[in-house]
């Protein structure tokens, strides 16, 4: 196999495993109807959460970031000194993600395939967001704030070790490109936010 077929077949095995529906076909397995018609209609954790249970909901989490380590563990055992093959291995599953094929290329938000994409590829920088996510979680109380100022603490903290330590660009361009599109699929959530009507954990909706 060439280097070119080689790496095609790479991105099309991270397209095809960042577009499993894990939360959907959970919801459907054991509640037997389609999660995009339930509550928020997202096929992510919170949601799953919501319409499911807890374990559902965590076993959606675990299930999405697995798909998105696994992606990228791929790419790095065909792969390993490609800065370049790993990044896009990291787009591409989570464009899978966001757009399913399986699923008429629509799908989720991207939070938990981003989480094993990045602790895959940045560990560091994706520890800091993780703990301004957390922070962030235990004052608001909102998940969706918590994900969206852990994405731009792992991108700022992306950009910082580019300018003074000589980061790879590729890893730069990918945190830039994934906070982007996260602040994007949140993009309803963060209306709700303004409105002050965005859903709290423990509070239940009247």
């Amino acid at each position: 196999m060439t280097d070119v077929l080689k790496e095609i077949a790479i991105l099309v095995t991270a397209y095809l495993l960042g577009s499993i529906p894990f939360g959907y076909l959970l919801v459907k397995w054991v509640k037997g109807v389609d999660v995009r018609t339930q509550g928020s209609g997202n096929i992510g954790m919170t949601n799953v959460w919501r319409v499911a249970g807890a374990k559902w909901g965590i076993l959606t989490l675990v299930l999405d970031i697995a798909k998105g380590a696994l992606a990228v563990a791929i790419a790095r055992y065909f792969d390993p000194n490609d800065s370049q093959t790993l990044v896009l291995t990291g787009v591409v599953a989570l464009l899978g993600n966001i757009f399913s094929v399986f699923l008429n290329f629509k799908g989720g938000k991207g939070i938990g395939i981003s989480v094993g994409v990045f602790f895959s590829l940045l560990p560091m920088e994706s520890t800091a967001g993780l703990i301004v996510f957390l922070i962030a979680l235990a004052i608001g109380r909102m998940i969706s704030v918590g994900s969206l100022l852990g994405v731009t603490t792992m991108a700022a903290f992306t950009l910082y070790e580019y300018l003074q330590h000589g980061l790879d660009y590729w890893y730069l361009g990918l945190a830039l490109f994934a906070a982007a599109m996260i602040w994007w699929t949140h993009r309803q959530n963060i209306q709700r936010i303004l409105k002050g009507t965005e859903n709290k954990i423990g509070k239940k909706k009247k």
